[in-house]
């Protein structure tokens, strides 16, 4: 079933524990993930990137997730994912995703809190929620420290001002981690995160999840974020998967990623520790 992200994130705040965020770039990657939530009975928060129309046109990835979230037996928020299109955002409000986000974080914070504010507006008249960035995760391609990364952290004094002006549903902080594979291990502030978690009544969201390694991650998850978002991880699982088997057509190897992608999603709904959502229900 298809539903909005903010009870569930009501949840996740009250005991502590993070949504794993999957991108999907199609029919097979939205279904493998649906079928590991199904399989947890945890819910899902499947998402579908701007950055990756060239692999999933927006109207394929509109159906696709609309068809495979309707269907599923557990909760599962279709989330359209880093747009920077105001026009498409606006038009993922009017077609069917539960929550969409509005990046403006490489503008100045004047322009990302207008920017923001515009569809936070606009999605909310439609019941849609919105997730926004403050701060700047960067690209992970030649990290190695957080002096390499383009990312910009988060200031706390920021943070609390952004919402208070946008009023956004959820927001993303930048803390150390950075999107893409990383050649060295991050190095992430968790002084800062629980101190935006304190000044900041609003669920937090971190990007760049994948190649964090799992002791941040699952301290990220104890600590205040309710939602991390991970792809690379999961389409190097896939790859890894298919290298190391020996399949003989296009139905083996298809097999294969999609095993691969079912693994990597289930140690993260571990590390995570999402199955703390079924407390809900005590």
């Amino acid at each position: 079933m298809l539903v909005s992200s903010k009870e569930l994130y009501k949840v996740s705040r009250k005991y502590n524990f993070a949504f794993p965020a999957p991108n999907f770039v199609d029919q097979n990657s939205a279904k493998a993930c649906i079928e590991v939530a199904e399989e947890l009975n945890l819910p899902l928060i499947l998402a579908y990137a701007q950055a990756h129309k060239e692999f999933l046109s927006f109207d394929e990835a509109v159906e696709l997730g609309k068809y495979y979230g309707e269907k599923a037996k557990v909760p599962v928020v279709l989330h359209f994912d880093h747009g920077t299109d105001k026009d498409l955002i606006m038009k993922a409000v009017d077609i069917g995703f539960k929550s969409v986000m509005i990046d403006a974080s490489s503008d100045p914070f004047e322009e990302n809190v207008r920017k923001t504010r515009e569809i936070v507006k606009y999605a909310h008249l439609k019941g849609v929620v919105v997730e926004a960035e403050i701060g700047h995760v960067g690209g992970g391609e030649t990290y190695k420290s957080k002096d390499d990364s383009d990312s910009r952290y988060t200031i706390v004094e920021e943070a609390e001002k952004f919402f208070e002006l946008t009023e956004v549903d959820s927001l993303a902080i930048s803390i150390g981690t950075a999107h893409g594979a990383y050649k060295g291990k991050p190095v992430i502030d968790f002084e800062r995160l629980k101190e935006i978690r304190s000044k900041v009544d609003v669920p937090l969201v971190l990007h760049g999840g994948s190649s964090s390694g799992d002791d941040n991650l699952k301290r990220c998850a104890l600590n205040g974020i309710s939602k991390i978002n991970i792809y690379t991880d999961l389409v190097t699982a896939a790859y890894k998967k298919a290298a190391k088997m020996e399949w003989k057509d296009y139905y083996e190897l298809r097999s294969a990623q999609i095993e691969g992608i079912r693994e990597c999603l289930k140690h993260y709904y571990v590390v995570f520790e999402t199955e703390k959502y079924r407390k809900a229900d005590e």
